[in-house]
């Protein structure tokens, strides 16, 4: 190898090793079954923004403000629900999607436009609940196979369902909380708390014993 080739090679590496390491934001789609709550979806967003490095580690679901008899009867106040770490924990991870930067943003957007401080926080249970919202988080993904009247009180169902037409397109994951949560890589920068909202995204109001949904 001549010394020129050396000299080429070399520089090659060290411009390989300056170059920052690329990554992406997973979101993920999670169900909760009766217990101490009613059945609830939700997705968590984790990962690295490709553009910036910046580590993301948050969850978004929607609920209604309170639970009344009012919810049976037409639209109602609603707000977006941070899950707490014990929730996660025992809840199910249906399915992953890793995402380009563009749709991270749209999904944020997604966020705030059902948000009762930036957008429409209006709750309806049988046109407008969990698993309405994460319906149209899959649909901004481009996600197909998202139809479906009968399982929009049933989130482990739906889901499911949706894993399976998009079998290829999503990583279906199929565990509990805690099993999944413990397969995670760390996140290579320190993170926001795991259970707070991401930058510049309205939260909403966290509850103590999270998502009272259907």
């Amino acid at each position: 190898m001549t010394m020129l080739l050396r000299l080429a090679l070399a520089l090659a590496f060290s411009l390989l090793g300056a170059l920052p390491a690329q990554a992406a934001v997973t979101i993920t789609f999670w169900s909760h079954e009766l217990g101490n709550s009613f059945p609830h979806a939700f997705f968590s967003l984790r990962g690295t923004v490709d553009a910036t490095g910046a580590p993301v580690d948050a969850n978004y679901g929607f609920t209604a403000k309170s639970i009344s008899p009012a919810l049976l009867m037409g639209t109602v106040k609603g707000r977006l629900d941070i899950s707490k770490p014990f929730y996660i924990a025992t809840s199910d991870a249906q399915f992953s999607y890793v995402m380009t930067d563009a749709q991270y943003g749209d999904i944020l957007a997604l966020v705030a436009a059902w948000d009762e401080k930036t957008g429409d926080g209006r709750y309806n249970l049988n046109q407008r609940n969990c698993v309405h919202f994460v319906q149209e988080a899959a649909r901004r993904l481009g996600l197909v196979g998202l139809d479906h009247p009968e399982l929009m009180k049933k989130p482990r169902s739906y889901l499911k369902t949706v894993a399976q037409a998009n079998a290829g397109r999503v990583t279906v994951i199929g565990q509990s909380g805690k099993a999944y949560l413990a397969s995670l890589p760390p996140l290579p920068a320190a993170a926001p708390s795991s259970l707070a909202p991401v930058a510049q995204v309205p939260a909403g109001t966290s509850s103590t014993m999270s998502s009272t949904d259907s």
